[in-house]
């Protein structure tokens, strides 16, 4: 916690002293200050709450980045500084968070500490020296360049800011979160940077009639983004429908599926797994029961756990014809299919979900020294039937998050949740 404690300390001072120096100076260049705000402040009026989403405001993110590497209107040099940069660009959040205040989805205070942060970065590192000179004989392709490179620095810088915080909020390892964001650089993050970029250059030549002819692109792009979005959640809701077929047949336990999934996540995100690699342990956790509908007699409450080796394997090979049939990702078919090979045949995912769905079988209805003795026995069994790495990793996950107690999603987290919500089942 110190470390988000340093970063929320800092993007308050920077924001404090930002906000007192532009008081005491004045607000130069008022029609830019005040079109640039307008951008930003609808920018984030029409960001949408999805926790998977790498940039859910691009055009506010595109328009701060734009307004920080703004070095002329029209021909005519700025005023404007490193301090007016940052107090434009927080007020204009505020202002568009305001309705998502009032509907209970406001950005966190995350949010609004890593745009100060990375606003104020690229502003300090562009400003001070263009309003110098130092970028007088830049021109042309050179001066592009510049602007490209400040926004690749502002975007890294911006990424491990993110990663930090994540790991603050989750305990997830560091490395595997600051990979996940750099990655997602190469998708949205691309295309802010190259709005932000042009934004910058288009209305250093026409001035500010650039901005609206620019944001309609970025307005298609979070269009675009959103109905991806929609999409991933219908999928995702389908997939979930699907594993509770086994609940409905009676085969497993109500939320067994959810359970497995949910712990499942948190044991990936441990071990390091990311993007795709999660979706597919996602995907294969909630599903790894389907199996059991093809069975003529029942497993007792579903613990498969138990059952001899060769009938744990007939049933995962059932499962993994069942999902190729509906069409799911084929990688999520053979996690099904091999979570019951030897442990060390498996994929890591397929290692994962047999040790936390043993893990919830041992603990269900165990009472209060169940979890203990669960983790107990998977310890034991990891000569031959788990993998250790899996068994040791699921220990911290449960000890994490409040101490070795059975526990169920609040509500089904999704690949970047900031954190999974967890509640006592009773």
């Amino acid at each position: 916690m110190t470390v988000l404690r340093l970063i929320h300390g800092t993007a308050a001072l920077v924001a404090a002293a930002s906000l007192a120096v532009t008081v005491t100076t004045g607000l130069a260049d008022r029609g830019l200050a005040l079109a640039f705000g307008a951008l930003i402040a609808f920018g984030e009026l029409t960001r949408w709450s999805d926790a998977q989403a790498r940039q859910a405001a691009p055009l506010g993110a595109a328009g701060s980045l734009a307004y920080a590497l703004l070095g002329a209107d029209a021909g005519r040099p700025s005023q404007h500084g490193p301090a007016q940069v940052v107090t434009v660009v927080l007020v204009a959040a505020v202002l568009g968070a305001v309705p998502h205040i009032w509907s209970g989805t406001a950005p966190t205070v995350d949010h609004l500490a890593r745009r100060v942060l990375t606003v104020g970065f690229a502003a300090v590192c562009f400003q001070p020296l263009y309003n110098q000179g130092a970028f007088d004989s830049w021109a042309g392709p050179a001066y592009a360049l510049l602007l490209l490179t400040l926004l690749g620095l502002t975007s890294l810088c911006g990424a491990v800011l993110a990663a930090a915080l994540a790991h603050c909020r989750t305990r997830w390892p560091f490395g595997p979160l600051l990979r996940e964001e750099v990655r997602g650089l190469l998708g949205i993050g691309s295309a802010v940077c190259a709005t932000g970029a042009v934004m910058a250059l288009a209305v250093a030549v026409v001035g500010l009639w650039a901005l609206p002819v620019f944001c309609l692109p970025m307005l298609l792009v979070q269009l675009s983004l959103r109905r991806y979005a929609a999409v991933r959640a219908t999928y995702r809701q389908t997939i979930a429908s699907l594993a509770r077929a086994t609940e409905i047949a009676g085969c497993t336990p109500a939320g067994h599926a959810h359970r497995v999934a949910a712990l499942s996540l948190a044991v990936g995100r441990d071990l390091g797994l990311t993007g795709p690699e999660l979706t597919v342990l996602e995907y294969a956790a909630l599903m790894h029961d389907i199996g059991q509908l093809s069975l003529v007699d029942p497993v007792p409450a579903g613990a498969t756990a138990e059952l001899p080796p060769a009938e744990q394997r007939r049933i995962a090979l059932l499962g993994g014809a069942v999902v190729r049939q509906t069409g799911v990702d084929a990688a999520v078919a053979v996690v099904v299919e091999r979570q019951a090979d030897p442990c060390p045949e498996q994929p890591l995912a397929a290692r994962i979900v047999r040790a936390v769905n043993a893990y919830e079988e041992k603990t269900r209805d165990a009472g209060p020294e169940g979890p203990l003795r669960a983790l107990e026995e998977l310890r034991l069994g990891t000569a031959g039937d788990y993998a250790p790495e899996v068994v040791e990793s699921l220990a911290r996950v449960l000890a994490q998050h409040g101490g070795l107690r059975e526990r169920v999603p609040a509500r089904t987290t999704g690949l970047s949740d900031p954190a999974p919500g967890w509640v006592t089942h009773g």
